[in-house]
This record gives structure tokens, sequence and C-alpha cells, in this order.
């Protein structure tokens, strides 16, 4: 077992570190995008299933609520929390619609979108993101396995060249980090971290 469990954490950091190696100057220029809607006043929607819903939700508590003393709170929503919407959506009408009907109601032009997907095919998620980019919102997402639907979707897409699951997650979950950390800092943050 103590082979088995060294094999999974040397997996997970080879991923990440070819991940981030391929996308750092895409992620440079996701943060200057992100940096201009913010500074504009926009807000970011974020979203997904599962544990892509929890990520969504992590990113959105590290938005609103940054751990870091001397980072500012900037405005974040996950839209996957709301267990009882997201259950009449998919009762009274269709459940691919539970994340484009909420970005419909709150999102506007200059808003962010951002959704979440380890195959880059989640029919809710790939439909938000297409109706938030007819609404004129800045499109970003995280996916794996080869991108799915995301490339098509996204004007700014990372995927995580990878069919496991929990390596496409792990790379998720350093990624919302460093996204963050690298947009407090283009915003006038130090760079403590």
């Amino acid at each position: 077992m103590t082979e088995a469990i060294l094999r999974k954490a040397r997996e997970s950091a080879t991923t990440q570190l070819a991940f981030f190696e391929e996308n750092a100057p895409a992620i440079e220029r996701c943060v200057g995008a992100l940096a201009e809607r913010i500074s504009a006043g926009g807000r970011l929607f974020v979203f997904g299933n599962g544990g892509s819903a929890c990520d969504a939700a992590h990113l959105a508590v590290e938005f609103q609520h940054p751990i870091v003393e001397k980072r500012r709170a900037l405005p974040a929503t996950a839209l996957s929390l709301d267990s009882a919407l997201l259950t009449a959506v998919g009762n009274d009408t269709d459940f691919s619609r539970a994340f484009s009907d909420q970005l419909e109601l709150l999102g506007r032009a200059g808003d962010i979108a951002l959704g979440l997907s380890t195959s880059g095919a989640s029919a809710n998620v790939v439909r938000a993101l297409r109706r938030a980019r007819q609404l004129s919102m800045l499109t970003i997402g995280f996916c794996g396995r080869d991108g799915g639907q995301f490339p098509d979707v996204c004007e700014h897409c990372f995927i995580v060249k990878s069919w496991s699951i929990h390596r496409i997650q792990e790379s998720h979950t350093t990624l919302l980090h460093i996204l963050w950390d690298a947009l407090q800092v283009k915003l006038g943050a130090d760079d403590v971290l």
C-alpha cells in the first residue's frame, strides 16, 4: 500500500507540473482578463456538479472571504449551492438549465462565468457557458480529459490532460488557488504566497 500511495502522489505532482508548464502563459492572460472585469465591477459566477460543485464553492469562498491578511474580498457566487432551486429547475423543466437560468436572471455583460467539469461535457455547465457568452460575460472553463465541449464555449479553457478524475480535480484545486492569488497580485496585493 505504501508504494501505491507514493505512486498516486507522484502521478498528482507530475500531472500538475505538466499542466502548469503548458498553461502558465494562458493563466496569465486569463488573470489579466479577470482583473479587467473585476476592476470594472464584474462579478464571478462559478458552477459545476458533484466534486466540481465543491470546487466551485471553494473558489467562491476564496474570492469572498480571503484568508490572507490584506487581500481584498471580491464578488463571487457559486450557483451550485442552492439545492432547492436546482431541484426545482430539474423537476419543473430540465436539469441542463440549472445554471443557465440563474445566469440569465443574475448575470450581466461584464461579469465572469467559470464552469468546472472533469469531462468538459456536463450538459448544464456547457449550456451555462454558452449562455454566458451570449450575455457578453467572460467565460472560463476548468476541465480534463480531452476538454469535451469546453474549448468551443470558453474564452479561457484549462484542460488537465488526464483521464483520472482525482488527478483532474487535484489540478483544479491548485489552479483555483493560483488563479485567485495571481488575480490578487494583479489587483495590487503583495506577492507573499
